[in-house]
This record gives structure tokens, sequence and C-alpha cells, in this order.
């Protein structure tokens, strides 16, 4: 294969990490809405879910589904809107103050400092998938022979060391020979 055939390879598997990696985004989002929808539906109907949810996953879901940076108190009062039962903590906010800053510490979400002393933390799990552009591309190829070509030029100095050791050698017994 020659280096354009890498690149148009390169360039079509870019392209389809992009894609998937935003339909992925697209499903993670609408997963994360479908999950508040039953859980309110579910509380408006006076159901209590067959597997309930802890405290930590439902923080999760209520982050993934939000789209926008949630501040502790956003994701409480979310919570509370989904029907989730806070009423078992002694402080609710602490609480959920704990598991956010438990999974901005995991990598799941995003910790984002606010003026006044206010924070709020945004989904971060999904990766952003990154498209090398051409030009980046064309940078790192050219970087790779530059490297190449110092280490060729490195390699042929090391080659002519000893020659030139020998030629040094040489000379001073050329030298010793005339006196």
């Amino acid at each position: 294969m020659t280096q354009e055939d890498y690149r148009r390879a390169l360039d079509t598997a870019s392209r389809e990490y992009e894609e998937l990696g935003a339909q992925r985004r697209a499903i993670d989002q609408r997963l994360a809405e479908l999950g508040q929808t039953i859980g309110t539906l579910m509380r408006l109907l006076g159901l209590t879910p067959t597997v309930p949810l802890g405290l930590t996953d439902a923080v999760r879901m209520v982050t993934r589904g939000a789209g926008v940076p949630l501040s502790p108190t956003d994701v409480r009062d979310r919570l509370r809107t989904i029907g989730f039962d806070l009423t078992k903590y002694a402080n609710e906010l602490a609480a959920v103050h704990t598991i956010l800053k438990r999974l901005n510490q995991a990598g799941e979400l995003r910790f984002i400092p606010c003026a006044g002393g206010k924070h709020q933390y945004m989904w971060g799990r999904t990766a952003i998938p990154v498209v090398l552009s051409k030009d980046v591309v064309q940078a790192m190829h050219d970087n790779i022979r530059e490297q190449e070509a110092a280490r060729a030029s490195e390699e042929s100095a090391a080659a002519a060391a000893p020659r030139r050791r020998r030629e040094r050698k040489s000379k001073g017994s050329t030298k010793g020979s005339t006196r």
C-alpha cells in the first residue's frame, strides 16, 4: 500500500469514528431522557420501580440527560422531579455533592467552576472523537520523515566515528615515526 492509500484509509476510519461517536452521544442522551420520563410517569402513577435506583445511578441518569451543566441544587431538584426518594438522607444536598465529587474524580463528570464559588457539573464520560485534518496528518508524516532523517544522520555519524578514530591514530603514528 502507498502513503496515499494509508491516508485515505485514515480519513475513512476517522470519519466513521466521528459518526459513531455522535450516534453514541445521541443514544446516551435519548436513554437518559427516557429513563427520566419513565421515572416521572411511574411516580405520577404511584408505582414503585421493581429495581430501585441507587443515588449514584440516579445522579448519572440526571446529569447524562440534562445536556447542560447542572449545579448540585439543580441535580437534587431533578432527582425530586423524577420521583427519586431523597428522604432517607439526613442532608440531601450533601449526599448529592458527595456523589457528584466522586463521579468527577472517576472522570464521568466534568467540574465547571463558576463565579461566586458556585460550580456545576456536566456529563463528560462519552469520548468526543477527533478527526485529524489532512494538514495535521501531513505534519505528522513530515515529523516522522524528519525523525527518520535525524536518525539516519546519527547512524551515519556513529558509523563514521570509528573511521575518524582510525584516521587520527594513523596520522598520530605517522607523526611519531618522523620524529
